[in-house]
């Protein structure tokens, strides 16, 4: 097996595995060009050259007779463009020319790869032996394209990925993994929303099996499906939480008022909002209800307490809880709330009827009033609902919970838009716990990934509370004008990821369907988040401000003691600095995954296991062992173990900071 004790030498090598793992990289080139952001994203450092295991050669590169050593020792070799490098390897320009505007990629080849503009680049000729990536669309040119060769590998790009790394090629670093090349971190804080309209026919315990290795830890699961009860979609709400459960995934009930369910919407027309144009407001899929009028409150109330004492959640997220639309008051067919109550409410306030914004009051001074008495609306809407979960909170004390909000400080227009204002919310945190999940509003989805921090900036203010901030990626079609793909995708969505990751506590990914297939193997790497990495001697330092999983085989000690915390092929280390140098054996009992913040961890004896964690909501550990007795806090009590997973048992753990001390079989 192999050892990270070899990361300071050129490359870390698995006799027992195929696949190689590397933690550094170099560019051999005065500019760098891309591969920073590129080979970063997924977790990999950039190191001196005598240290790397990854090397990046950029066009014009000499030929040298080492390389072929150090291949064959396990170094990973990136060839871009023309050099008597690349032509050493097989990889030579030709006369001919193609223009390339459409490429397709054996990853996702339905996807079309489209070009900003056509780039005239050289045709080349590649070796027998290498697996094309990505060809030109029409001729089937190659332009990505690679090989193993002894323990390392090749792998050559026609042309520079482009200048954000991501608008030629989004496939390379899949393509560095089929070529064997392991990535070094892990992270299960991901959150991914659910809908079950997308999913009502599959292997439910695949797919949280899926979603564990992809570095998801919460699910958000579209609740209004199963708000009025049905047997059949209870039945299957109830299968989905027990395979997350057991696969140490928490469910969420993602509640989307003002929309309640369509039953409701059609069996309640007297309590339907209303535009500007006094229509019934049912604006994209949300079909909006008046919670405004106590009648329809109350009812509404009663029904999600029901719709959370069916279901055995681990939260509650107050989603997109606000009015529409996003053009705001310009297009009055989409602007909300203008239903019988809010204009008795605003005339009483103002002295005219709210919707004379439009007729005789089309002053400025007059529609300004409005907006800010829909900005307290709002609030104050967010305040009920909050309360009406906390009261949730009295039957199932684990419960979590979560208030997602759309973006108004980068976009500064959301406030007047839809009234969302989180200047007016973030104070509730000194008196309610929740986590703000900031919603990533349509307007910036064609930015790059840089927006994360900045966002994250503009909201260190408003909060006394930044490690209860959490960020929403949506993964979707945009409908701005973006190359190569409308959906993030590759690269440019593990770009994201891992700004995101850096600039906040938490991520959530919109949503678990729309995640390409090629992308969801890469999504735990893109998410860890790792300061510093150092070797000396035996020992790699490592730096995770949040904890982070390793990739690892075998024992391990862990700031010089045997340590319990990893499965086969990942070390789990909690927040700080920590050493990690190979130990001859593992310890007795293993705890294989927590879906909570690991503080600290201790093997006791053979059947014995000591650690101490944090979490929001019931946190879930996993053992190799069964558990028969535990201790929370020093007090004794039977565990609650769901089984199903084989050599996998899950123990629920309650909500909050807690010292727990296993025995197992």
């Amino acid at each position: 097996m192999h050892s990270l004790a070899k990361l300071s030498a050129l490359l870390l090598i698995s006799a027992a595995c195929p696949a190689f793992a590397t933690i550094g990289y170099s560019v051999i080139a005065a500019d760098p060009g891309p591969w920073p952001q590129i080979l970063s994203s997924v977790g990999f450092t950039a190191e001196a050259a005598t240290s790397a295991g990854i090397y990046v050669a950029r066009p014009g590169a000499p030929a040298s007779p080492h390389w072929a050593a150090k291949l064959e020792s396990g170094a990973v070799l990136i060839l871009e463009g023309e050099s008597p490098l690349a032509a050493t390897f097989g990889f030579r320009s030709t006369k001919q020319t193609i223009q390339l505007a459409s490429m397709e990629d054996v990853h996702q080849p339905k996807l079309p790869l489209i070009l900003q503009r056509p780039i005239e680049i050289s045709r080349f000729a590649i070796p027998a032996s290498a697996r094309v990536f990505t060809k030109e669309r029409w001729t089937s040119a190659p332009t990505l394209a690679g090989f193993r060769q002894g323990k390392g590998a090749v792998l050559w790009i026609a042309m520079s990925p482009g200048q954000l790394g991501y608008e030629r090629f989004p496939y390379i670093l899949q393509a560095l993994t089929d070529l064997g090349v392991q990535l070094p971190f892990r992270d299960t804080r991901l959150w991914a929303f659910f809908d079950y309209s997308y999913r009502t026919r599959v292997d439910l315990d695949y797919f949280a099996a899926r979603w564990r290795k992809a570095g998801i830890g919460a699910l958000h699961v579209a609740s209004w499906h199963f708000y009025d009860s049905d047997p059949e979609r209870d039945a299957y709400l109830k299968r989905l939480i027990e395979a997350c459960h057991r696969e140490g995934i928490l469910v969420y009930a993602w509640v989307e008022l003002p929309h309640v369910s369509e039953k409701f919407w059609n069996d309640h027309p007297e309590w339907r909002e209303k535009t500007a144009v006094l229509q019934d407001a049912h604006l994209d899929w949300r079909k909006l209800m008046n919670l405004t009028n106590r009648d329809c409150f109350r009812t509404v109330s009663l029904g999600v307490q029901n719709l959370i004492g069916r279901f055995d959640w681990d939260g509650v997220n107050l989603a997109e809880l606000y009015f529409e639309s996003l053009e705001g008051a310009p297009n009055p067919a989409r602007f909300t709330p203008f239903n019988d109550t809010v204009r008795a409410q605003f005339r009483e306030a103002a002295g005219f009827d709210p919707i004379e914004i439009y007729t005789t009051h089309k002053d400025a001074a007059s529609l300004r009033q409005f907006l800010d008495f829909r900005a307290g609306l709002v609030k104050k809407m967010q305040e009920e609902w909050m309360a009406e979960i906390e009261k949730c909170r009295r039957v199932r004390p684990h419960l979590d919970i979560v208030l997602t909000h759309v973006d108004d400080r980068f976009d500064t227009g959301m406030k007047d838009a839809i009234g969302a204002d989180a200047s007016r919310v973030l104070p509730m945190l000194k008196t309610h716990d929740f986590t703000f999940l900031i919603e990533d509003p349509a307007t910036v989805w064609n930015l790059g990934p840089q927006r994360y921090p900045e966002i994250a900036r503009r909201y260190q203010a408003l909060t006394p509370k930044p490690e209860k901030m959490a960020i929403d990626i949506n993964v979707v079609d945009r409908y701005q004008d973006v190359y190569p793909t409308k959906q993030q995708t590759g690269t440019e969505l593990f770009e994201l990821v891992h700004l995101a990751a850096h600039a906040f506590p938490r991520v959530a990914l919109y949503f678990e369907n729309s995640i390409l297939a090629p992308d969801l193997p890469l999504l735990a790497a893109a998410s860890a988040n790792v300061e510093r990495v150092e070797h000396v001697g035996s020992k790699t330092i490592i730096d995770a401000p949040r904890g982070v999983g390793l990739t690892w085989s075998g024992g391990a000690l862990v700031d010089g003691k045997a340590w319990p915390v990893h499965d086969d092929t990942t070390i789990w280390l909690p927040a700080g600095t920590h050493s990690i140098e190979p130990a001859q054996q593992s310890t007795s009992v293993r705890l294989l995954a927590l879906n909570g913040t690991l503080r600290a961890a201790q093997s006791i004896a053979a059947n014995k296991l000591d650690f101490a964690y944090e979490s929001a909501s019931r946190a879930i550990a996993l053992l190799d062992r069964k558990p028969i007795r535990i201790e929370t806090d020093g007090v004794s009590g039977k565990p609650e173990v769901l089984t199903g997973v084989p050599g996998q048992f899950a123990l629920l753990l309650p909500r909050g900071q807690h010292l727990v001390s296993l025995q197992t079989e």
